[in-house]
């Protein structure tokens, strides 16, 4: 992978591929820039994907003491090196990491957000300690449940579920980041949308959701983008937090173009 230096010092790791338009794909818990791999190929024949393991993931360094704040310049080094500009797709907790990001005047040409994660209408809201309990677990060497932890009371995922991703591939990984949590608790901030301060965002964003997504991740999608000057929502086929691949890159790229 390439590297960049952020404005702390952290060494951020990122690829790119494609020609076209640049657009930065950036991920949601848990996960690292490989959680792009099937989307990559559907864009690079119409974009300049960057994708990058945000800090404390893959090949990317950390700091001591996680503040959001750093995780923006992360964002701006990689639009950076994407020449200055670019388009910015985000998936859930990410989605939060880049409407924070434009709203600290951040390059970000357009926005595309992937269920970002609030809760409105009156859909329970995670405990506000949620963030320093993740912290306490990892601490504790519990990675296994804190993964468990956010899946429950941050997801609202059934306890069936989470056997089922116990026995899957990406666990470990789950377990392996299981650190990074915290940090994504934290970008969420009280999980509200941010309405006042998102009506003064004027850059283009496109807001989508999954036809089989939970009722909160819609609702949160579609009270987001009404939130937004510029913003637009759409429901697209899927399942639960997830858009099917070839769908999803045809949209993007159309948004990138138009």
């Amino acid at each position: 992978m390439r590297k960049v230096v952020s404005r702390d010092g952290t060494t951020i790791a990122y690829e790119r591929a494609g020609e076209g338009p640049p657009i930065v794909l950036l991920n949601g818990a848990f996960r690292d820039h490989t959680i792009f791999d099937a989307l990559v190929p559907e864009l690079a024949p119409y974009c300049t994907t960057f994708v990058y393991d945000r800090r404390g993931r893959g090949q990317s360094g950390d700091s001591p003491v996680y503040e959001v704040e750093r995780e923006i310049e992360d964002l701006a080094a990689v639009i950076e090196e994407a020449g200055g500009s670019a388009v910015v797709f985000a998936g859930s907790c990410g989605a939060n990491l880049a409407l924070e990001a434009a709203m600290a005047g951040l390059a970000i040409t357009k926005l595309a957000l992937h269920e970002p994660y609030f809760r409105v209408d009156g859909h329970p809201k995670p405990p506000l300690d949620a963030a320093d309990a993740l912290r306490t677990l990892v601490a504790d060497g519990r990675r296994g449940e804190a993964a468990e932890y956010f899946l429950t009371v941050l997801m609202g995922l059934p306890p069936e579920a989470i056997g089922q991703w116990r026995q899957g591939p990406l666990w470990a990984t789950n377990e392996a980041n299981a650190h990074t949590l915290a940090y994504d608790t934290a970008i969420c901030g009280d999980f509200d949308v941010p309405v006042e301060r998102l009506a003064a965002l004027r850059t283009e964003t496109l807001v989508v959701n999954s036809d089989g997504t939970s009722d909160w991740l819609r609702a949160a999608a579609q009270a987001t983008a009404k939130a937004l000057p510029n913003g637009s929502g759409r429901e697209l086929p899927g399942s639960w937090h997830r858009v099917e691949t070839e769908i999803l890159a045809r949209v993007l790229v159309e948004f990138v173009k138009a």
